[in-house]
């Protein structure tokens, strides 16, 4: 059968029948199960994959029921968003289900498949849960547009902040993927971050606790870490990094996951454009760091770091 359908191939689009054995050879091997290190054994037997495709409608469901009509449908009104809710909880309940099933089966790396029923049973609970955050997240996302305009002059209303900035976007990608994270939901949460990092340039890992009221100004180039933690009120800018500043290694040399080695920022801390923050250490209560620096170091609460002459870094105490 490979064969005949095989030579099809060959007739249909023109290739040198003197190439038949030559491709015939390549799809064997490419087909071998010893070339396909990176597929799990379960994957063999039929359990299903994650699909961007879907995560993206996931994405795309949640923010139109986070902020109605500004993305979906738009012709929401009060009088029909009832309705649409109602649609759209149906549809993102039944996408979840399906993609933390797939993200559940895929995290199980054995020889025998995980068992379907049981699997897909988990999934659709930990899908439930994740709809009963929903209006928490609405209250927490409502707060982060609030903050992002309030503290930005060049905004002229609250819905151009929602409409219009990358930051808005990020956030609610991170705080969608980090209630699944809470959830245990394995790969999902990352897909979506990194659908957020391709969308807007802001790299969040879905693990970082973010607390209330969070503004990114511009965005573009922010990277913050997995094991990050940043309090209230905090704002930050282009280019900001909260990165880890050296790994521990094990017998083998590889990082040890797992180990917290980002910052803990503090609550209304500002940070300006292009500040590397770096390390598991801590930026105190109403502390400001100015842009370009290099942080490796506590910074007290009230503190200021500025770039001083000579490249110097200059510390202003209250």
């Amino acid at each position: 059968m490979r064969k005949i359908k095989l030579a099809n191939f060959a007739v249909m689009s023109g290739l040198n029948p003197d190439h038949e054995a030559a491709l015939r050879e390549v799809v064997t091997e490419l087909s071998a199960g010893e070339n396909l290190v990176n597929i799990c054994p379960s994957q063999w037997r039929g359990e299903p994959l994650p699909s961007q495709q879907a995560v993206k409608e996931i994405i795309t469901l949640s923010r139109a029921i986070i902020f109605p009509g500004f993305f979906g449908d738009s012709d929401v009104t009060r009088e029909n968003l009832l309705y649409f809710t109602g649609l759209w909880s149906e549809k993102l309940y039944k996408l979840l289900t399906e993609q933390i099933h797939a993200g559940l089966s895929m995290d199980v790396c054995t020889e025998d498949a995980p068992e379907f029923a049981a699997t897909e049973r988990l999934a659709s609970t930990k899908a439930a849960a994740f709809m009963s955050c929903l209006p928490e997240l609405r209250r927490l996302l409502n707060a982060d547009v609030r903050a992002t305009y309030y503290g930005d002059p060049a905004a002229s209303s609250v819905q151009e902040v929602i409409y219009c900035y990358p930051g808005i976007r990020a956030i609610c990608n991170h705080r969608i993927a980090h209630e699944l994270v809470k959830l245990e939901v394995p790969i999902i949460p990352r897909m979506i971050s990194e659908l957020a990092h391709g969308e807007t340039g802001i790299d969040i890992h879905p693990a970082a606790t973010i607390g209330e009221s969070f503004t990114i100004d511009h965005g573009t180039g922010i990277v913050i870490g997995a094991t990050a933690i940043v309090g209230n009120n905090v704002k930050i800018y282009q280019g900001v990094t909260l990165g880890a500043k050296s790994f521990d290694l094990d017998k083998d040399g590889n990082p040890v996951k797992g180990e917290p080695r980002h910052p803990i920022i503090g609550n209304n801390v500002i940070i300006y454009s292009n500040a590397s923050i770096l390390g598991r250490i801590t930026i105190g209560d109403n502390a400001v760091i100015g842009g370009n620096i290099w942080v490796t170091e506590n910074v007290a609460a009230g503190e200021r770091l500025i770039q001083a002459k000579a490249n110097n870094v200059l510390r202003i105490k209250h």
